[in-house]
């Protein structure tokens, strides 16, 4: 496979690189439009609400498609002088961010599953139910709706919080201990020699 796609002991590939933006990218701008839509069933809550929910189903889509290249490439390492206890947290943050991008819009799913609701992604198609969600009676439907309601508004308040955390280690690692953590995750930047 070419160089350029995987991912390299130095720095992360084409492949990492785009997954990862294109992922950030969706996350906030969810975040912001679920923060900004009005909860008065106005037309405009409508758009709101359903462009984030066709975004989530693309975040979950690419969300997969990373946790799948990440298992086939492995990623660089971190720097040989962080902590032990830094190596810990940044091991935790990393698969705490999988985990979430993974399970807040699958969450979304089921829950618009279980309520008989069928997503439009971006006007181009429906998006089906998740498997054995589309034939619940409407009691049941209910029961599981409000769960997975619950689950999913959890999750994205625990997103919400470390998403800036995230921003921030990757600030500190850049500002304060001048290594390539944040450099080795952009296009075309030529990394620190010896950090």
């Amino acid at each position: 496979m070419n160089t350029f796609a995987r991912d390299l002991p130095t720095r992360y590939g084409v492949v990492a690189m785009t997954l990862h933006w294109l992922i950030a990218a969706a996350i906030i701008t969810n975040i912001i439009v679920v923060l900004a839509a009005p909860e008065d069933h106005s037309p405009e809550q409508t758009a709101m609400m359903s462009f984030h929910m066709a975004l989530g189903l693309t975040v979950l889509v690419l969300s997969i498609l990373r946790l799948v290249w990440r298992w086939l490439n492995p990623v660089p390492p971190p720097p040989q002088d962080l902590a032990p206890w830094m190596r810990i947290a940044g091991t935790a943050m990393h698969h705490l961010l999988y985990f979430l991008m993974v399970a807040i819009p699958l969450a979304g799913w089921l829950m618009v599953s279980a309520s008989h609701f069928t997503p439009s992604w971006f006007g181009l198609f429906a998006w089906p139910a998740f498997p054995g969600f589309g034939g619940l009676d409407n009691a049941a439907g209910h029961q599981w709706h409000e769960t997975f309601e619950s689950i999913h508004i959890t999750l994205g308040w625990a997103m919400i919080v470390l998403v800036p955390a995230h921003i921030a280690a990757a600030l500190y690692h850049h500002f304060l201990r001048q290594n390539n953590v944040l450099l080795r995750m952009l296009p075309g930047i030529r990394l620190r020699r010896g950090a």
